[in-house]
């Protein structure tokens, strides 16, 4: 996990992540949820070596956290390239499945043979439709 001290190394690192995913826990050293979510998070880090985490103390980037909308800790942010920020939320010990989840969401190969998800969905019926209309005779 990368600690960020100040504005231009949020910016720095968020850049130099290219297309990585890149999580943000923003926490304060005063916070209860915060030093109890840690260690989960530090072996959910060492799990998914290919994700980029940083960790921003409220206290030290207060300007930054409030422009950033950070209003409860721990809260996270997860970034990609030029997708920008994907998602925002806060999350304790108790709901650290919230977390699990997006990352099963948002970390996945980024090219991919088939369309997006639910396009194909889109796609079946009027495909079904085009070839009923094949198998009726034309009067």
């Amino acid at each position: 996990m990368i600690d960020i001290h100040s504005t231009q190394e949020f910016l720095n690192a968020l850049s130099e992540a290219g297309d990585r995913l890149v999580i943000v826990e923003f926490y304060g050293t005063w916070c209860a949820s915060c030093r109890a979510l840690f260690p989960k998070l530090c072996r959910t880090a060492e799990d998914h070596p290919e994700i980029v985490f940083l960790k921003v103390n409220f206290d030290e980037n207060k300007p930054m956290c409030k422009s950033l909308n950070v209003k409860v800790l721990p809260y996270f942010h997860f970034y990609r390239g030029a997708d920008g920020q994907l998602e925002s939320f806060s999350c304790s010990l108790a709901k650290f499945q919230k977390l699990k989840d997006a990352i099963a969401t948002h970390n996945t190969a980024r090219c991919s043979i088939g369309p997006p998800k639910g396009v194909g969905d889109l796609l079946e019926p009027s495909l079904a439709s085009m070839d009923k209309s094949k198998e009726s005779p034309s009067a």
